[in-house]
């Protein structure tokens, strides 16, 4: 059976690459959009629980809409699922990505200026001129510093991970508000340039299964669980215990999670 997390199959209407495997009304070819809300709330169905979120400028392609609500596939490790109508629109392709913790866009290049909103690490925009340390985008005018082109990516995932301590864990989340365990793996490695799916159990996949001493860098999975390994003896990970993005030593983790009922099922390397 198909995984509908990565389907692209609304239950009634598909995009065309899937004729002949999924059985819907009609097939399409899908609407080329972005989101372009500062972050989308992703659902299995309309008004349904979080599943992910997707960042300001993330492709999606609109499949399906039903009321209120657009059906589609985004183009962060190829997760589908329902956002509210507006969420998402034609936009311009981005050229930059947010590399801080998070910024505001600004309607005119002045600090002093009320924000107009804010965005999150990952969040992509297409860059159209500078006006001094200002960087004139589609979202507004943002700190110049505060942005990266697309295709100059960071170099080590923990260390993007790292921006990431202290910040909430939010079951689906995926930025600077709140995050969960495979949205901080998502975002640590997409800021490296590396396609990621969103999910720990589809994170698997990734890079080879090793039993040698754990390196920085490495993803520690349990049965609904990933890590990085962080340095000798520790981890970091976004999780229920702490109710935050937090180290903690590898070998406590291990057994604490396993006292829990969960023990480790694997550790898998990248490269």
């Amino acid at each position: 059976m198909a995984d509908a997390r990565v389907t692209p199959h609304s239950g009634r209407i598909a995009l065309e690459h899937l004729r002949g495997e999924v059985t819907a009304e009609a097939y399409v070819p899908g609407e080329a959009c972005r989101v372009v809300v500062p972050m989308a709330d992703l659902a299995a169905s309309p008004g349904g629980a979080l599943e992910r979120q997707l960042p300001w400028g993330t492709g999606f392609t609109v499949v399906d809409r039903a009321r209120a609500w657009v059906f589609g596939q985004s183009d962060r490790g190829g997760y589908c699922g329902w956002l509210r109508e507006g969420a998402v629109d034609q936009a311009a392709v981005p050229t930059h990505w947010v590399h801080v913790l998070a910024t505001h866009a600004y309607p005119e290049p002045r600090v002093q200026a009320a924000p107009a909103m804010w965005l999150s690490h990952g969040s992509r925009v297409a860059v159209g001129g500078v006006q001094g340390t200002w960087a004139m985008t589609d979202a507004g005018f943002i700190p110049a510093r505060h942005l990266r082109a697309v295709g100059d990516w960071e170099g080590d995932a923990v260390a993007v991970a790292e921006r990431f301590l202290g910040v909430p864990y939010l079951w689906g989340g995926n930025g600077a508000a709140g995050l969960d365990c495979s949205g901080l793996v998502q975002a640590a490695l997409m800021a490296c340039g590396l396609d990621c799916p969103g999910d720990s159990d589809q994170q698997r996949s990734l890079g080879a299964e090793v039993t040698d001493a754990p390196r920085r860098g490495d993803l520690m999975f349990w049965k609904g669980h990933v890590a990085l390994v962080a340095g000798p003896d520790q981890i970091i990970h976004a999780n229920g215990h702490s109710m935050s993005v937090a180290y903690e030593g590898l070998t406590a983790a291990v057994a604490r999670i396993a006292a829990e009922g969960t023990p480790l099922l694997m550790r898998r390397r990248l490269g």
